[in-house]
């Protein structure tokens, strides 16, 4: 298999894809099972993702929610990082404003060291959970100001990434240990800004810096923010040209009819999410069996709507035409079902779909 490790950045399409592709892994856990299980099934796809030629393997930052288990990246990507050898791996995203810039700093230089040159580290500015358990994780109740303080944090953790604070800066003697004080062989991580508004696409632009927009949960503004991260873009050290990655929520099964109750399981637990009822990600058979009330089947039916689901055909068909409707330079998958076999099946069908190479094929 080739490797793109040259261009910390930049994908490369394989097989027939018409852009690169990735996976984006929220580490669900489901119904009868436990959040061992949900890790065991991550390090399952992330290895399944090197093997079919996957770009990068993102875990995200969630907390207090019982269905989600991705609530430390950094444990989770060290994890990885000992089960894979090529795939590049990163947070989609740490949440900022719920960690001290030092800290992320130390973290990430740390998997640098474990894994150089093949480490993202994406960044958002939401909590990431419900303002109680955001008050809980920053120990303040002033919430707002941690998010109004974004670029001042991204500018100290760069700072700290780089090692070059000026002379006579308060923080100019503290070095984010492992990191460039120690002259390391991977650099540093990458910075990716994430976000589902024009807040953080407008930064990413003027920053220079790559971007990845939350399609899977914000599609009405997909279009109108990359449009402002590449009309905002400035040429950076790190970028010479804008470079968008979109999540996408995809869901692949043999049968259409599959397929639909494989994804409803998932809408399902965001609708229980959003109505402060969160929970396991429920079986097929408890989502086909709940009885929605109308305003219940409106939000369901827009879920589902946004996500490209059916027969490997019909999916590949969905994520050409998304990657052609938004002009996005990299496609990061995330599949939300019930069981892990579901989610690794997914990804195998739609690795065949686009004929993506299987591990030691040539490239």
């Amino acid at each position: 298999m080739a490797d793109d490790r040259t261009d910390p950045i930049r994908g490369e399409a394989r097989g027939a894809a018409p852009v690169p592709l990735s996976v984006l892994d929220l580490v669900t856990v489901g119904v009868g099972r436990t959040a061992g299980d949900a890790l065991r099934a991550s390090t399952r796809i992330a290895r399944l993702a090197e093997d079919r030629g996957f770009t990068r393997f993102w875990v995200a930052e969630h907390h207090s929610m019982p269905g989600v288990a991705s609530t430390s990246p950094a444990v989770i990507l060290a994890h990885l990082a000992a089960h894979t050898e090529r795939v590049r791996l990163g947070s989609g995203g740490v949440m900022l404003p719920n960690h001290a810039p030092l800290v992320i700093a130390e973290q990430f230089g740390t998997l640098e060291a474990l894994a150089p040159g093949r480490v993202d580290l994406g960044l958002g500015r939401a909590p990431g959970t419900d303002g109680a358990t955001a008050a809980a994780l920053r120990r303040t109740d002033h919430l707002r100001e941690g998010a109004d303080e974004f670029p001042q944090q991204l500018a100290e953790l760069t700072r700290f990434l780089d090692d070059d604070f000026p002379q006579g800066h308060r923080y100019a003697r503290i070095h984010a240990v492992p990191g460039p004080v120690q002259g390391g062989d991977g650099g540093r991580p990458p910075i990716w800004l994430l976000g589902s508004s024009g807040f953080s696409s407008r930064l990413a632009g003027q920053l220079g810096l790559p971007f990845a927009f939350a399609h899977h949960f914000s599609a009405a503004n997909t279009v109108p923010a990359l449009e402002l991260y590449r009309s905002t873009f400035r040429p950076s050290a790190a970028l010479a040209e804008p470079y968008a990655l979109i999540g996408v929520a995809a869901l692949a099964a043999e049968d259409e009819r599959e397929a639909r109750r494989q994804v409803l399981t998932g809408a399902l637990s965001m609708l229980r999410l959003r109505t402060g009822r969160p929970g396991l990600v429920p079986t097929p058979e408890e989502a086909e069996a709940y009885e929605f009330s109308a305003v219940e089947r409106d939000f369901v039916d827009g879920w589902l709507g946004n996500i490209v689901h059916g027969t490997p055909d019909a999916v590949r068909d969905g994520l050409d035409a998304l990657a052609k409707r938004t002009g996005a330079d990299e496609l990061m998958i995330t599949a939300n079902a019930h069981t892990p076999e579901a989610r690794v099946r997914s990804y195998e069908l739609i690795a065949d779909a686009y004929a993506l190479p299987s591990a030691g094929a040539d490239t």
